[in-house]
């Protein structure tokens, strides 16, 4: 119930479920309470323009990419752990698992088993009973890993967790059987915050090894290279939403999981 709750609850907080909230209260009292409507409308748009808006989907995202960008090269450590949500289930028209839009998990996954860094690659995933029917993200991982010729032999599996508490809960005991000490943590970069506090919650000793980076220097850079460059960044852009949105959600994941006492 937790889990279900944790996904559904937060998208009244959201840009879009919060401004779809106000637009549905703004029409149901356009008629009798029009200055109340006029205000839920009001405050909709600026939720809306806000949250699309380049300058401030880039930044937020930023705030979270920043904080852990390895400083010189990995070291090389006892296991890589990489966590779930990079695949797309095998199921039709699609004929074997795709990478998702952070499929970088997977991939950088294998550059760093192949550049040596560990010799072992434990994959952290289940599959939530409503997201329909398909294999757990581990085994999915897998497949994509040895399909491009990573061992299937260096690979250890854990399909059972739900969420990024687990994917710590459950990695921990896999770890400490096969006496695993230093991992380099592979997850997209806006999670990584979240995801190291939690790990180092459990008390291991975690190397953050962050992908999938959303927003690069150049990229700030451009937003202000032009006067013509500036406009276009101020214009509401769908893309800025979700980026907006990824972010609140590890802001919001962060108070939730410190209430609860997982970080």
């Amino acid at each position: 119930m937790f889990l279900y709750l944790s996904k559904l609850l937060p998208l009244f907080i959201y840009p879009l479920g919060l401004s779809s909230m106000l637009l549905v209260v703004g029409l149901t009292t356009v008629w009798k309470r029009p200055r109340i409507a006029a205000i839920c409308m009001a405050l909709a748009l600026g939720t809306l323009l806000i949250s699309s808006n380049a300058f401030v989907a880039n930044y937020l995202v930023r705030s979270l990419e920043s904080q852990h960008i390895p400083v010189g090269e990995l070291p090389t450590a006892d296991a890589i752990v990489v966590l779930g949500g990079a695949t797309r289930t095998p199921s039709p028209p699609r004929p074997s698992v795709d990478l998702s839009e952070a499929g970088d998990r997977v991939i950088y996954a294998a550059q760093l088993y192949r550049q040596k860094k560990a010799p072992i690659i434990v994959l952290s995933g289940g599959r939530v009973e409503w997201s329909g029917s398909g294999n757990a993200e581990a085994e999915d991982m897998a497949t994509i890993l040895t399909s491009i010729g990573i061992p299937r032999s260096a690979l250890i599996l854990e399909p059972n967790s739900l969420n990024t508490y687990e994917n710590a809960k459950f990695v921990k005991p896999i770890l400490e059987r096969k006496n695993l000490k230093k991992v380099l943590l592979i997850t997209s970069a806006t999670h990584m915050p979240r995801s190291l506090l939690i790990f180092q919650r459990q008390g291991m000793d975690v190397i953050p090894a962050p992908t999938d980076f959303l927003v690069s220097d150049s990229e700030l850079t451009e937003m202000t290279a032009t006067p013509k460059a500036a406009i276009l960044s101020l214009l509401p852009d769908a893309k800025y939403i979700h980026m907006f949105t990824n972010a609140m959600k590890e802001y919001i994941g962060m108070v939730i999981y410190r209430l609860r006492g997982w970080i």
